[in-house]
C-alpha cells in the first residue's frame, strides 16, 4: 500500500495532533484512532483523541478507549494538527465550525469530499485500520500488543470478522502479523459478538419483528418508543441492518433509526455487486459498496418509500 510521503512527513514533525473520527464511532473508527494515537505518542508527541460521541459500551473493551474525549476545549488551545481517521470530511466528525492551521485526511470510505490539506483515501482498503497498520509500519515503529488489539479489532469489524468480499489476502496477511504482535482473535472476537447484555437482545427481537422484505429487499425499523421499552440507545443497535442478508433471496438489507423530529437515519447493506454507497448518494449520504448510510426527513411511510424509489434508480428492484 502506497503511502503519500508529506503524511509521513507531517506526523513526524508536528509535535501536536487532534485524532477525530466520525460520529457514532464503530470498531474501525476507535481501532485506528487509538493505535494512531500510540504511535504518535510513542514518538513523543502530544496527542489528544477526540470524538463527539461517547465510545460504546461494547467498544470499551478496547485497549485505551478512555483516551477520547467529547470536549474540544484543551486540545483546541494548543493549536494541534488535525487528523481525521475513517471519514473524510469535518461534518461528519462534528468539527465543521472549527478551523486548523493543517489538517490530514486518513480513510477508506468510497465517498470522498475534498477536505484535508494531506489526503490519504484508499476505497479499496478493507479498512482504516488496515491503512493505519502500514503507515506505523512505514514510520519505522514497532506495533505494541495495544495497537494491535485495536487494530486487529478495526480490521474485524469492517471485513465481517473476515466473511466480507473485501477479505482478501492482504487482510489476513496483516491480521497474522498483528496476532504475532499480541492480538487475541477469541478474546476480541467474544467481546464484539458474545457479551451482549439482555435488553439489547430485546431490541433485536422487536426490530426483526417488523421485518419486511420487498423483492429483494429486506427493512426493518427502530422507533423511539422501543428504545424507551428496552432501556437502550442507538449505539445498540450495531450490526442489526447486517442480519437480514442470511436470507437467501436478500440483496439489500435497510435498517431505519427513529432520531426523533421526523428524522429517520437509514443504514444499508448489500451483498455481491450492489452498490448501496451509489443509493446512499441520492439523499447526500454515503459509505462503501456494501454498507452505506443516509439520513431522511418525514414519515417512516415516506422514508420507506424513498429507499425503495432509490433502489429503482440504481437498477435495483
Amino acid at each position: 500500500m502506497k503511502i503519500p510521503r508529506e503524511l509521513v512527513s507531517v506526523l513526524k514533525k508536528e509535535k501536536v495532533f487532534l485524532l477525530a473520527t466520525h460520529l457514532n464511532p464503530d470498531g474501525d473508527a476507535i481501532g485506528s484512532a487509538l493505535a494512531l494515537a500510540n504511535a504518535l505518542a510513542s514518538m513523543g508527541k502530544e496527542v489528544h483523541v477526540y470524538n463527539k460521541d461517547l465510545v460504546p459500551e461494547f467498544y470499551r473493551f478496547m485497549p485505551g478507549n478512555e483516551r477520547f474525549r467529547t470536549n474540544l476545549k484543551k486540545s483546541l488551545s494548543k493549536n494541534p494538527v488535525l487528523v481525521l481517521l475513517d471519514c473524510n470530511s469535518p461534518e461528519r466528525a462534528g468539527l465543521e465550525q472549527y478551523s486548523f492551521r493543517k489538517s490530514v485526511v486518513i480513510d477508506h470510505h468510497e465517498t470522498e469530499k475534498n477536505f484535508g490539506d494531506i489526503r490519504w483515501v484508499v476505497p479499496s482498503a478493507a479498512a482504516t485500520g488496515l491503512m493505519v497498520f502500514y503507515l506505523v509500519k512505514a514510520m519505522g515503529l514497532r506495533v505494541a500488543r495495544d495497537m494491535a488489539m485495536n487494530l486487529y479489532t478495526a480490521i474485524a469489524v469492517d471485513t465481517g470478522t473476515f466473511r466480507y468480499s473485501n477479505t482478501s489476502p492482504e487482510v489476513l496477511r496483516a491480521s497474522a502479523e498483528l496476532i504475532e504482535a499480541g492480538a487475541d482473535p477469541a478474546a476480541i472476537s467474544e467481546c464484539l459478538y458474545e457479551r451482549w447484555e439482555k435488553n439489547r437482545f430485546d431490541l433485536l427481537l422487536m426490530t426483526l419483528r417488523n421485518l419486511e422484505i420487498k423483492s429483494d429487499v429486506a427493512v426493518m425499523h427502530i422507533t423511539k418508543n422501543m428504545f424507551k421499552k428496552t432501556v437502550t440507545k442507538p449505539e445498540d443497535t450495531e450490526n442489526f441492518s447486517n442480519l437480514p442478508r442470511m436470507i437467501k433471496s436478500v440483496k439489500i438489507a435497510a435498517l431505519f433509526r427513529d432520531m426523533g423530529n421526523g428524522f429517520w437515519k437509514v443504514s444499508l447493506r448489500s451483498k455481491g455487486d450492489v452498490n448501496v454507497a451509489k443509493i446512499a448518494e441520492l439523499y447526500g449520504g454515503g459509505g462503501h459498496m456494501n454498507a452505506a448510510g443516509f439520513r431522511t426527513r418525514g414519515s417512516l411511510k415516506s422514508a420507506k418509500e424513498k429507499l425503495l424509489l432509490a433502489v429503482k434508480k440504481s437498477g435495483r428492484g
